[in-house]
Formats: C-alpha cells, structure tokens, sequence
C-alpha cells in the first residue's frame, strides 16, 4: 500500500494514502476528515496515547522556561528524569545516558561493549532490527541495508534466534557483547522461552560477553510489565530504551551496570542533544502517565483481551505479550492490513509475510478494542 509522492523530501514514502494532521489518544484524523484507530502508534512511540494532555502540559511549560541547554550545564529536569527512570530499571542497571533515537541507545551500548572487552566481534540474531548507525546496522539482519557497508564494522555473527542449540555452540568467548530484542518486533514479533534467556546470560557470562537487551520496543510496559528484564534472573549488562520513552519527543537511553559504568572515561559518551530540557520533561510525564493511568497493568489485560479475539478465528494466530502483538495469517498479511485500513484502523507490517504488527498506545481505549475485533470479524480477505 506504499503511497508514491513527489516531493523533495527523501526517505521511506508514506505507508498509507492519508495526510495525518490531528491526533487525541488511540485515534488520529486526517486533512480529509477521515478518522483511523491507531494500533501502529507510529512505530510504537505512541505510548501514552496521541497529545496526552499531562504529556503536553509539561513539555509546554518546560518550552516556556528553557527549551534547551546541553550537558555542558546541569540541568534539575534532567536529574529528576534520571531518576525516575532509574527507579523502574530492573535491578543493577543504575546508571543512564540519554541520548536521542534508539539507533543512537544501541551504537552507545556497542562501543561501550567493544572498548571494556577489548574484543572486536559481536554476536546478533538473525531477523533482528537494531537501527541504522554504522554499529546497529552491522547487528541488523538486513542485508538490503547491511550490506552497502559490509566490512566497516566488527564482524559479527548472526545466530538462530531461540533455537537452544546455537546458544551452546556460540562463540560467545571471542565476543564483546551480544544483542537481542528480546521479542524481535520487525521479525515477526518472535519470542523465546524463558530458559534460553536464562541460558543466553549464563553462556555469555561465562565467557566475559556482555549482554544487550535491546527494549526499545519492549520496554516501558508495552509488554505488561516495565520491561521484558528483570524476571526470573534474565537481567543483561546493558538495556537500551527509545520509542515510546518521551511520548512521541525524540529521546533515547542506554542503561548499565555501575561496575561497567565506572570503567568509562567522562567523555567516552557524548551527545549535544541528549538529555535536553524540554525531553527530559517528556521522559517525566511519559512516567507519571504509565503510572498514574495503571497503564501496564492495561497492557497486559487489553493484550489478552486482543489476543483471545484474534484466536477465536481459527485462519488467525495471536503472537507476541501484552501490547506488543503480531497477527499471523494463512496467506499475505497486506490483504488483512488493507482490509482493515478500509475498516478505518492503522496496523504494521513485518519482515514476516504473513504477520501483522498492533503497536497501540499502553492508554487504549476498551471500547477501541472491541471496535478492532469487530472489524475483524467483517474482514475475510482472500
């Protein structure tokens, strides 16, 4: 359904043939009037919603105060956010260093991994997106990205993802860090047991890997609890946050250990806009919402909600945890997405064929989910 447009402008072309010009909670509406139910939050960064109005509120008044000023000065804000967020961190991973897009939290974590190790290999998994920097990229199974910058970074190798025997035969000791999404969303929202994460850590530990949990999608609460860590002893070195972190205000965050963290230098990270006013004001809001809304306890009922609809069509299949769902389909999965974009719903597509992502905000309305299950029901594309 990729829309051609003219224009200057270069990047991907627009997903759907609509001019998106308004948005309030899990809807947005468009220069024609039209309104859709947003179950893609604009790849899942809608995490409170549409124009959250504590969410607008405190970045307004921050604007007001001070829009912006860089780390050369400290920054109350900047500290209280910190905090904040360290609070919700699974236990051990205390120190934060913002910065402005997931692909930049990830570049972070891989230097850090390479020079404490001093090795120059790095382990990642097949059907895995990092990002688009030179470091994420070399860890992004994507050849038709990967591959114009072949040999400009570490080597990597690309593991099965959840199969148990590559976790035994890895050559985890060679290794500066391996990386994982611990549900690959891109992928086709595919998850493990909990024991190969469990075995993952073990494994690499004991051979002086470092693990990264890249939670730029899985973090936050959209899988019904803060993050995919910090359950039955699966707690990595490094964990890596963007997305939905500032409510739609770009920012980022490379959490670690205080022991990794104490073997850096004061400037071996940096980044002008990381850790500015105004989106350390979002990072607070975006908090105070998920928390003061009950938003992850919604996620993990409104997901189930979801997901036991979606099962009771037998040609369907419900993957993925809380609001963090892939609809797997018999056939061609852009049938369904089209069908239900002309039902008036916004949904995601995978690397997967046959599997539809729903990325929609932790503050989703009961009454928008039974509208998506009834649409669902209309639905029967061939």
């Amino acid at each position: 359904m990729n829309v051609e447009v003219s224009t200057p402008l270069l990047g991907p072309r627009p997903i759907w043939p609509i001019e998106i010009v308004r948005g309030r909670n899990d809807r947005v509406w468009c220069a024609d009037g039209r309104m859709f139910y947003d179950f893609y939050g604009g790849h899942a960064v809608a995490l409170t919603g549409h124009a959250h109005r504590r969410v607008r509120r405190a970045v307004a008044r921050q604007m007001r105060q001070l829009i912006f000023y860089s780390t050369s000065a400290e920054l109350a804000v900047r500290n209280r956010a910190v905090e904040s967020l360290v609070q919700r961190l699974p236990p051990g991973l205390g120190q934060v260093f913002f910065s402005n897009s997931g692909a930049e939290a990830n570049e972070n974590a891989l230097k850090i991994a390479l020079k404490l190790t001093g090795r120059n290999r790095l382990l990642a998994f097949q059907g895995s997106f990092h990002g688009r920097t030179l470091l994420a990229l070399s860890v992004t199974d994507d050849p038709a990205l990967r591959d114009a910058f072949r040999g400009l970074g570490p080597m990597v190798d690309f593991l099965p993802f959840a199969d148990p025997r590559a976790i035994e035969e890895a050559a985890f000791d060679s290794a500066a860090a391996v990386i994982l999404e611990p549900i690959q969303s891109m992928g086709g929202i595919r998850m493990a047991d909990q024991v190969w994460y469990r075995r993952l850590i073990e494994r690499a530990h004991k051979n002086g890997c470092l693990v990264i949990f890249d939670e730029i999608q899985t973090g936050l609460g959209r899988t019904g609890r803060w993050f995919f860590a910090g359950d039955d002893g699966i707690v990595p070195d490094i964990l890596t946050l963007a997305k939905g972190l500032g409510s739609g205000i770009p920012v980022a965050a490379t959490a670690l250990r205080a022991d990794l963290a104490a073997s850096l230098k004061p400037h071996d990270l940096g980044s002008t806009f990381g850790g500015g006013p105004t989106a350390m004001a979002a990072v607070l809001a975006t908090l105070e919402v998920l928390d003061s809304e009950h938003c992850i306890a919604r996620a993990e009922s409104l997901g189930a909600r979801l997901a036991a609809g979606i099962r009771a069509h037998p040609e369907y299949e419900s993957l993925g945890r809380g609001l963090l769902i892939g609809l797997r389909t018999q056939g061609p999965s852009r049938l369904l997405g089209e069908q239900l974009f002309r039902q008036g719903f916004l949904v995601g597509a995978s690397r997967d064929p046959c599997v539809l992502r729903l990325l929609p905000p932790l503050t989703l309305r009961e009454r928008s989910v039974d509208r998506f299950l009834d649409a669902l029901d209309r639905v029967r594309p061939s």
